[in-house]
C-alpha cells in the first residue's frame, strides 16, 4: 500500500485568498489524515478475531476441533501470526476456524500446542512411589489398631 501511494501523484486544491505557510501546512495535514484513514480501512485484521471478520477476508476457511484450554492455543497462534476465530460447541469444546491459505502455519502452531498440552499433562502426573506411599498410608488408617506387645528386658541379678 505504501509503495502504491508513493507511485501515485497527489493533487491538492486549496481555495484561499492568500497562500501562506499555515494554509499549506493545514492542507497537508488534512491530506495526511485522509490517507491514514483510507489505509486503515483497507487493512485486514490479523490474529484472533470474530468469525464474521474472518469470513469477510474473502478466503476459504477450514476448521479443527479443540478440547480444553483455548488460551494456551492463543499464545501459540500469536507466535505463528495466524488469523483465526473460535466457535464454542460445548463446555470446554471449541471449533477453530482459520484461513486455508495459512494451513502450514496452523499445522506448525497446532503441533506446538499439542506438545504443550502433553507436557502440561506430564507435569500434573504424580510419581509412582508417591502413589504407593499414599496407598500404604490409607491402608494403615483403615486397619484397626492392634495392640502392640510391650517387650521389656528383665533385669537379672547375679
Amino acid at each position: 500500500m505504501q509503495e502504491q501511494i508513493e507511485r501515485e501523484a497527489i493533487a491538492i486544491v486549496v481555495k484561499t485568498t492568500q497562500i501562506t505557510t499555515q494554509t499549506l501546512a493545514s492542507a497537508f495535514r488534512a491530506v495526511c489524515r485522509k490517507i491514514e484513514k483510507d489505509c486503515n480501512k483497507i487493512q485486514t485484521p490479523h490474529g484472533k478475531q470474530s468469525i464474521k471478520k474472518l469470513m469477510n477476508h474473502n478466503c476459504p476457511t477450514s476448521t479443527i476441533p479443540i478440547e480444553g484450554d483455548k488460551g494456551l492455543f492463543e499464545h501459540v497462534a500469536r507466535k505463528w501470526h495466524v488469523d483465526y476465530a473460535f466457535h464454542k460447541t460445548g463446555p470446554g469444546k471449541y471449533l477453530l476456524l482459520f484461513k486455508t491459505g495459512q494451513a502450514d502455519a496452523i499445522t506448525a502452531a497446532f503441533s506446538e500446542y499439542s506438545n504443550r498440552v502433553i507436557k502440561r499433562a506430564r507435569e500434573n502426573r504424580k510419581p509412582v512411589m508417591e502413589k504407593l506411599r499414599r496407598a500404604s498410608e490409607q491402608i494403615e488408617h483403615e486397619i484397626p489398631n492392634r495392640p502392640k506387645h510391650n517387650r521389656t528386658k528383665e533385669v537379672t541379678r547375679e
